[in-house]
């Protein structure tokens, strides 16, 4: 019994001086998180009660902004529904086409390691590049999609100048670069035990059967997880406004996150800027909420 309870304090101590190692591992990573992004969040916070322009000293103003935003704000509506608009079309688009990708590149076929370079450099590329790239693809006059058209005999598209065909155009570009969605799919089909699809075959299941019943449940964490990442990704778009659109036409893609940066570093309202982050902040975190709840059953089980 005196030897049991020696061995006991002894890995009790033991446990106790690794879990201080790992506190004090922790330590930097800590600080680090804290500076780069609980520190600079909690100060959007309390800057969105000033009035500020960078340069002279701030004036407490409390919900002022906020007021000024849902009232009389000029680009809330259409800023809102671009946004939700485009990463509604995005998520969707960019999970079923990387989803289809990854089935593809998960079969055995020839060549399979430089596909998936193929597909995934485009994720890799700078961000202006391929603006840049996808700017002369869509260019009205000598563009290359215009001129395969006008060879079909079709008429050419204003793909970037029309206010029905910019957010799909550049919808397009966020498909494209999404490769790093394909390899986490990728990662996920290789681990669906090969005994389920088996079995599954022998029962007589054809292949949509065997996708639909066996691989997409296998595959739930994965695919919400890239839906996720997906959608808190394109809810903060801002790079293709900047690049190529500037929230047109008629602000058909004045994202929000392009009208925050409108306020903060072209107008000079840090403090209305600030307001305008927080309601944004807010709703990402509606629609993460709500993804959360209604995906609950289908990836942590039911009744869990």
């Amino acid at each position: 019994m005196r030897k049991s309870k020696t061995k006991t304090v002894i890995k009790s101590r033991a446990g106790k001086k690794e879990e201080r190692t790992a506190y004090l591992c922790l330590i930097p990573a800590f600080i680090g998180v804290t500076c780069i992004s609980y520190l600079p969040t909690l100060a959007v916070f309390v800057l969105s009660l000033f009035e500020w322009n960078g340069l002279t000293t701030p004036e407490f103003t409390g919900l002022s902004n906020f007021i000024r935003i849902f009232t009389r704000d000029i680009y809330l509506a259409d800023s809102v529904k671009a946004t939700i608009f485009y990463a509604f079309l995005a998520v969707v688009g960019a999970v079923l086409y990387s989803l289809f990708i990854a089935l593809l590149l998960n079969m055995n076929i020839k060549g399979r390691t430089l596909f998936r370079s193929i597909f995934f450099i485009p994720y890799l590329l700078p961000a202006i590049g391929v603006f840049k790239g996808w700017q002369w693809l869509y260019e009205s006059n000598f563009g290359l999609f215009n001129f395969i058209m006008r060879m079909l005999g079709l008429p050419p598209q204003r793909f970037l100048d029309s206010a029905s065909q910019v957010i799909p155009s550049l919808v397009m570009i966020a498909v494209w670069t999404s490769g790093n969605l394909i390899v986490i799919f990728l990662a996920g089909l290789q681990n669906v035990p090969r005994v389920y699809t088996e079995a599954a075959k022998i029962d007589g299941a054809n292949a949509w059967q065997r996708f639909w019943h066996v691989t997409v449940p296998s595959i739930s964490p994965v695919i919400f997880y890239n839906v996720l990442t997906a959608l808190i990704t394109h809810l903060q778009v801002i790079n293709p406004a900047l690049a190529l659109t500037n929230g047109g036409p008629s602000k058909k893609s004045m994202f929000m996150s392009y009208v925050i940066y409108l306020y903060g570093f072209k107008k000079n309202k840090l403090g209305y800027a600030a307001a305008y982050s927080v309601v944004f902040f807010v709703l990402v975190g509606i629609f993460t909420f709500i993804l959360f709840k209604t995906q609950k059953s289908q990836i942590f089980g039911e009744g869990e």
